[in-house]
């Protein structure tokens, strides 16, 4: 008989342990590319690009460790934000590690010439040919327990604000406008993910003018917990418009930055004027022109000087809002609350 209650009671507790799996982010080394993977509470992976082409394949290698790590056997969703090496170069070899099921992206290339970029877009169609679905915004992407929208693509944003957003921006008012950018950067996909309270964005390298048509004069996003910093963290003078990244208020930067690509002098300050922002970790200690911005270096994942071991940030949260942030490197971890 005790065997049996017993029985029962490990029986009962499956359902309940299944659905307290947290959502879980990783931030891969790609050396100042980007490949963010997602793993939802009911196992599903998100892999937002790829990295560079390398000849060692050092960065598909690194991605396919991570995904073993969390324990993903296929990628079901690859989203290419936009076209240049180090978003979508480690795509080929990528698919020869790993099954890639669905490939999604913003459309063909505008810099389908362009004597560095051209060759990337061309490996990425012999891959993904007859197997692409272009996205737009107010798409949303078929995961379980996540609600995933589009909000950029192709150079366009939502027609309408997300719900709960929508108010006049005050940082709109006297802010900076730019011409249209030309390049892919423009063009890059942006993805809002809605887990309960908690909000990640990552915006690829969306540029000025698409920031500022998602912020002004009314802000369509609304606020976030989680921010990708945008362009590896606002590297440029044509990325982190302030009127945009104010207005968001994120709790949390994550940099996926690279040792010579880090913060533009104007975006360190912008986001110190954050309101709210509890914390900024980077993948990369900083060490070029930007060296004099970097955080604390237990919040770094590669630090200063050889090897690179090509470490990376976790993030993951749980159903009640729990944010748990860990460095690889070192295994610090810091906790939050979500908003």
């Amino acid at each position: 008989m005790k065997k049996l209650v017993l029985l029962a009671l490990l029986v009962a507790c499956i359902p309940l342990t299944a659905h307290a799996r947290n959502l879980d982010i990783y931030w891969i080394d790609v050396e100042g590319g980007a490949a963010t993977l997602i793993v939802t509470p009911t196992g599903q992976s998100l892999l937002v690009d790829t990295g560079w082409a390398v000849p060692d394949d050092r960065d598909a290698k690194r991605i396919f460790r991570v995904a073993q790590k969390a324990g993903v056997k296929k990628i079901d969703y690859l989203v290419v934000t936009h076209y240049h090496g180090d978003h979508v170069g480690g795509v080929p070899a990528l698919a020869k590690l790993i099954p890639i099921e669905h490939f999604l992206d913003h459309g063909d290339s505008v810099e389908a010439q362009h004597p560095r970029w051209g060759k990337d877009w061309e490996a990425y169609k012999a891959v993904v040919a007859g197997k692409r679905t272009i996205l737009k915004p107010g798409d949303k992407l078929p995961l379980k327990d996540v609600d995933t929208l589009v909000v950029t693509a192709d150079g366009h944003t939502l027609a309408s604000p997300v719900k709960g957003a929508g108010g006049t921006n005050p940082y709109c008012e006297g802010a900076q406008r730019k011409p249209a950018d030309k390049t892919e950067n423009q063009r890059s996909v942006g993805l809002l993910l809605t887990y309960g309270k908690f909000k990640f964005l990552d915006l690829g390298d969306l540029t000025w003018d698409i920031e500022m048509d998602l912020a002004c004069p009314v802000n369509k996003l609304g606020t976030v917990t989680l921010f990708q910093a945008t362009h590896h963290g606002f590297t440029n003078d044509y990325s982190g418009a302030p009127a945009h990244v104010l207005a968001l208020k994120p709790q949390l930067l994550i940099v996926n930055n690279d040792k010579m690509k880090g913060w533009h002098n104007a975006a360190w300050d912008t986001a110190a004027k954050i309101q709210g922002l509890e914390d900024i970790w980077q993948v990369h200690q900083a060490i070029g022109p930007n060296r004099d911005h970097n955080v604390k270096p237990e919040q770094i994942a590669n630090l200063e000087g050889p090897p690179d071991e090509g470490r990376g940030l976790m993030a993951s949260i749980s159903p009640e809002g729990k944010i748990t942030v860990t460095n690889e490197r070192t295994g610090f971890s810091k906790s939050y609350t979500t908003r």
